[in-house]
């Protein structure tokens, strides 16, 4: 789009904003009626261990989003002249699951717990066994019912539990409402309604445990809405709260909340059946659209949907590329020893690029990036460990190509079983910030998924864009369902690249994997021996 027509989009009030809250990162992407991407705004932030508990802090919520805001605006100012005061349409998204209990006040009970706490074992494993169907740890529900479990005194006073991307659209428009692919994290959905499964509610509520208090689920959950439903309309306060320079005016459409995961399918047109993607950064997770229900429950599977309520099997691993970062820290903070200075795509396109002459076994070297528990493998607690034989070959090359192998080693876990259950997709598409390397990332990808693996030119952009398409939608008056409108509309002339599985390469990670598995044993006396 010419700059002419985006200064006229800008002034018109006919761009989409999305806004995603990642792991370590909130950016906000704004898009042109074209879905070209007009601006960008990020800041960065870290959850922290606080009392054995991961979190973030309320007030960093609010810092941090205004902050991408006002760099996103800022950016729009200086290349376009013109100030940003009106929107389409609105989107946040966030990580998936945790805990966010609020009382009628509105006050939060308990700090965040987010998705990467592993602290509800028992819950999970009790919901698990009444539903006969899989609640993995990090799932809302199995948060509110361990701090039952636990009887911890807050649970009598709450009002209202949400997600992270649930809460900032409330609080910026009002409304307690989730997308059905975010609710799908906090309680299962009944594939026919898109609504939660009342079968199951009814056992939660029936149980003994839950009777004492005065509320029940379908009081305390956000109203569930799919892909294209208008899910209120931004107010004075919440373009304040946004826009600490006043200049955004409310009345916004907004879409539905959603989670990263269904921000990612929409980012790389992975909503229809067969189709799959691959999102890698500090967590990673695959995630299919099924064509049919699988055989018989998994606890290593997810049953998720996509931002229009059909079912997904998603593989969930809670760490990929945390260890990567930190050994290109140790490295960087070695270049600066000798007086080096490396922008980040430098050092990481460095790191990554010496993968490419590595040994495709890694010459023995064995790491699990285990920065939190891990549930598909049983780690309740994080340790990254690194090991290696005597006479491996401890080169870079071969450190960075077995870090990114145990990138995926969980997830690969998990997708074995989902071939196992004859699951089939006709692509799988990738994106995250493993891939912004060209190349060296989707090769070890399809080298781990045996299979193609198809990057496409919006991929740096991920699930902020993919936000923003949401918010399009919500906006558009059209009887398309959500697969047709992404590729008819959005994806028809969508740069990609895939990249074939290299039988090396293959090989080489299968290796691995026999190395990765074979040293899971150790959860019972390591976690004991590293206490100490």
């Amino acid at each position: 789009m010419e700059k002419v027509q985006i200064i006229e989009e800008i002034q018109a009030g006919n761009t989409s904003l999305g806004i995603e809250f990642g792991s370590t990162n909130i950016k906000a992407v704004l898009i042109a009626s074209d879905y070209s991407v007009i601006a960008t705004g990020s800041h960065g932030w870290e959850n922290q261990l606080e009392n054995g508990i991961w979190t973030y802090a309320l007030e960093d919520v609010w810092t941090g989003v205004q902050d991408a805001y006002s760099k996103l605006s800022g950016q729009i100012k200086k290349e376009y002249g013109v100030d940003l005061t009106q929107l389409r349409s609105l989107g946040i998204a966030a990580m998936m699951h945790g805990y966010m209990p609020f009382n009628v006040q509105g006050e939060l009970l308990v700090p965040f717990r987010t998705w990467r706490n592993s602290m509800t074992e028992d819950a999970a494993m009790q919901l698990t066994h009444l539903f006969n169907f899989n609640i993995p740890e990090r799932w809302s529900i199995a948060h509110l019912y361990q701090a039952v479990l636990n009887q911890e005194t807050h649970v009598k006073d709450v009002d209202f539990i949400t997600t992270l991307a649930g809460y900032v659209h409330w609080k910026l428009s009002g409304e307690k409402v989730l997308g059905v692919g975010d609710a799908s994290g906090v309680f299962p959905i009944d594939e026919l309604s898109h609504d939660y499964n009342q079968d199951m509610m009814d056992k939660f509520n029936g149980l003994k445990a839950i009777q004492q208090y005065h509320w029940s689920l379908p009081e305390i959950l956000p109203q569930v809405k799919v892909a294209g439903e208008v899910a209120g309309k931004l107010t004075a306060q919440g373009a304040k709260l946004l826009d600490i320079s006043g200049k955004l005016q409310p009345g916004t459409v907004m879409a539905p909340p959603e989670g990263d995961a269904g921000t990612g399918m929409v980012s790389t047109n992975s909503v229809k059946q067969r189709t799959g993607n691959v999102s890698a950064g500090t967590s990673a997770f695959a995630m299919i659209v099924l064509e049919k229900s699988l055989k018989k429950l998994h606890t290593s599977i997810d049953m998720v949907t996509t931002p229009d309520g059909s079912a997904v099997a998603m593989v969930h691993a809670n760490n990929s590329s945390s260890d990567i970062n930190a050994w290109a820290g140790l490295f960087n903070e070695f270049a600066q020893m000798l007086g080096v200075e490396l922008s980040p795509n430098e050092l990481y396109g460095h790191l990554f690029n010496s993968i490419l002459n590595a040994d495709p076994d890694t010459s023995g070297i064995l790491t699990y990036g285990y920065y939190s528990g891990e549930n598909i493998t049983g780690m309740s607690e994080g340790r990254p460990v690194l090991a290696r034989m005597p006479n491996s070959k401890f080169n870079i090359g071969n450190l960075m190509r077995t870090n990114l192998y145990s990138a995926f080693g969980a997830m690969k876990i998990g997708m074995d079983i989902l071939h196992e259950e004859q699951v089939e997709t006709d692509s799988i598409v990738a994106q995250g910030g493993i891939f912004k390397t060209p190349i060296v990332g989707q090769k070890m990808l399809a080298a781990a998924m045996e299979a193609p693996v198809t990057v496409m030119k919006t991929a740096s952009e991920g699930g902020p864009w993919g936000m923003a398409i949401l918010a399009t939608y919500a906006a558009t008056k059209t009887d398309q369902d959500l697969a047709t409108y992404l590729e008819e509309e959005v994806f028809f002339d969508q740069e990609r690249s895939t990249i074939e599985p290299d039988v090396k390469d293959v090989n080489g990670f299968n290796r691995f994997m026999e190395r990765y598995k074979a040293g899971l044993p150790i959860e019972a006396h390591a976690v004991a021996t590293l206490k100490n």
